[in-house]
């Protein structure tokens, strides 16, 4: 894969080796991490503005011999925010021989940069799913592979019993209670198709590769999982946010509507 410098910066966690081919080092987002000025801008979130913003280098990789890419070794690297100022720090290895470079330290943290991301998705899941989301990212960003699926699971399985709650709400007799309270879980999202996400039901095989990686994966398969399956939850609850604010939009243009009627019977009457 093509190394991404965003990507690297704000979601490869801590101490995971990043290789660099012969293609990335001719690569303009490598080059960037040891050019003196900042030539490209970098697009990602600043969890102290709560926005999402462009960053530029500040300090980039280099050593004594001003050859740390030649010679490699450990270097102080930053990024600012080209509208605030905010400045995020790291420790970057960048191994010659072995050809990777790896994050060893920075802040603020990948948790600390994706809280404010999901804090949108309140409107859609409960406080405590949200905060079960930021940890999954936590413990990713820390090298807990499968902790983080843990996680993911247990929004995942949220997502399908809300879903089953508006089905029992608006009284379909299409779903039998017991029959679905014994269903594998790739059944009970068949049967409640209508009311979920069309992505989540689309790629509902995500639960098997959450369970598999609980109970039969080991750390390093389940982090390098990790990122299509986070991809994959924040989709699920972009469409229901997406469906939320349209629901949202209705009401009010219903609620207004209906004012500006009562107020033109009220001046007919008069």
């Amino acid at each position: 894969m093509k190394f991404n410098l965003a990507d690297f910066l704000f979601n490869t966690p801590l101490y995971k080796r990043v290789e660099i081919d012969s293609s990335d080092r001719s690569g303009k987002d490598f080059q960037e991490m040891f050019s003196i000025w900042g030539q490209i801008d970098i697009e990602g979130y600043n969890p102290e503005e709560k926005a999402d913003t462009t960053f530029r280098i500040g300090h980039s990789l280099k050593n004594k011999d001003n050859n740390f890419r030649g010679k490699g070794g450990f270097s102080l690297f930053t990024v600012a925010c080209k509208r605030y100022g905010t400045v995020f720090y790291y420790l970057i290895e960048w191994n010659v021989e072995n050809s990777y470079l790896m994050k060893c330290g920075q802040y603020p943290s990948i948790a600390d940069l994706h809280i404010g991301e999901l804090s949108k998705y309140r409107k859609v899941i409960s406080k405590e799913k949200l905060r079960e989301f930021n940890r999954a990212i936590g413990l990713a960003a820390n090298g807990v592979g499968i902790g983080s699926f843990v996680y993911l699971r247990r929004i995942f399985e949220d997502l399908i019993n809300l879903a089953y709650d508006s089905a029992v709400k608006v009284n379909d007799d299409t779903i039998d209670e017991e029959i679905y309270n014994r269903a594998r879980m790739d059944d009970r999202i068949k049967l409640l198709k209508n009311y979920l996400p069309n992505f989540l039901f689309s790629n509902r095989e995500m639960y098997s590769i959450l369970s598999s990686g609980i109970h039969e994966l080991d750390e390093s398969t389940c982090l390098s999982y990790f990122k299509p399956l986070k991809l994959g939850i924040e989709i699920i609850l972009d469409e229901k946010l997406k469906e939320w604010e349209q629901n949202e939009k209705v009401k009010r243009a219903s609620l207004e509507i209906k004012g500006i009627k009562r107020q033109l019977k009220e001046k007919q009457e008069e």
